[in-house]
């Protein structure tokens, strides 16, 4: 990707940050701390603050849970950026469970591109062998639409998509895995 595009949908760009506390559940097969979804951003940096599980990413339809490791992050890749790489990169589809006698603690930082800039494939990207996946939408519209919708799995980037067909090349959970394992 050209590096003046990814410049450009930066700069002046947003980061929040989000504290998440998940208290101990009698009944934790009957409650979800927070819905299946992946995240609207182009990376979120997560860190789990205790050794309490919950966090769990979707592989071929299997809730594989993260261990959590002292003093590491967790990159997350978003909605965003899937759609910038023209699906290269693949948001994560993700869950929190409670635990039954634990509480669960963890910081978020979502990072946003410049609200005002247009969000769609890069135009580097894009050609005649390689074309657009995602349709194109200003930043702050995506947003806007992404939190008008109920968290539902990746429904809401399946929306974004000109057409359904899968692509081999897309760097997926295992792609991810492989750069965890190898710290």
């Amino acid at each position: 990707m050209d590096e003046k595009e990814m410049k450009d949908l930066f700069t002046d760009g947003m980061q929040s940050i989000r504290m998440n506390y998940y208290p101990p559940c009698p009944e934790p097969d009957k409650t979800i701390g927070l819905s299946p979804h992946s995240d609207s951003d182009t990376l979120t940096i997560l860190l789990q603050l205790n050794d309490t599980e919950g966090l769990q990413v979707r592989k071929d339809g299997i809730w594989v849970p993260i261990k959590p490791l002292p003093n590491a992050l967790i990159v997350n890749v978003g909605d965003m950026m899937e759609i910038v790489s023209n699906g290269v990169y693949r948001s994560i589809e993700h869950r929190a469970v409670v635990n039954s006698n634990k509480e669960r603690l963890s910081l978020a930082t979502f990072n946003i591109f410049n609200l005002d800039s247009e969000l769609g494939p890069a135009h580097s990207l894009i050609g005649p062998h390689n074309p657009a996946k995602f349709r194109s939408i200003r930043v702050e519209n995506f947003l806007q639409e992404f939190f008008a919708r109920k968290l539902d799995g990746k429904l809401f980037i399946d929306c974004m998509k000109l057409e359904t067909k899968d692509d081999e090349s897309q760097v997926g959970f295992d792609t991810l895995l492989g750069l965890l394992a190898y710290q």
